[in-house]
């Protein structure tokens, strides 16, 4: 049977209305058969890559925990290194200190005094 036969047997609108059935019919078990089981997988796919972000998202936490604990403790330690360093030039600038202070004391004298005051026994007594 041909269409015309069909349209001029049945009519137009009841011949349109069993093939829009039809397509309807196709397009529903396409749907189900081919579509709805790629939607499933990547459905799984997609969860398990939302599981893996979230725990790359877990790491990069922890990692940048990590960071600012040994940045803040580097930190401590070129602070505590500073500290020792400058209690170092400290106590190198009070040595010099205390031995200029030492040798510009007139009670206690020095190597230049003592060699002065050998050099002034040597000249008093006229030796040469």
């Amino acid at each position: 049977m041909d269409v015309v036969d069909l349209i001029n047997k049945y009519g137009f609108p009841i011949v349109m209305a069993v093939g829009l059935g039809y397509i309807i019919k196709y397009v529903w078990e396409w749907a189900t058969k081919e579509v709805k089981p790629v939607i499933s997988e990547a459905n799984t796919v997609l969860v398990a890559l939302i599981d893996r972000i979230r725990m790359l998202d877990n790491d990069l936490i922890r990692l940048n925990q990590k960071v600012n604990t040994v940045l803040h403790l580097r930190g401590k330690i070129i602070e505590s290194e500073r500290v020792m360093e400058a209690v170092k030039v400290e106590a190198e600038a009070e040595k010099k200190f205390k031995k200029a202070i030492a040798d510009t004391d007139p009670k206690q004298p020095t190597k230049k005094k003592e060699e002065k005051t050998e050099d002034d026994k040597s000249a008093a007594s006229g030796e040469s």
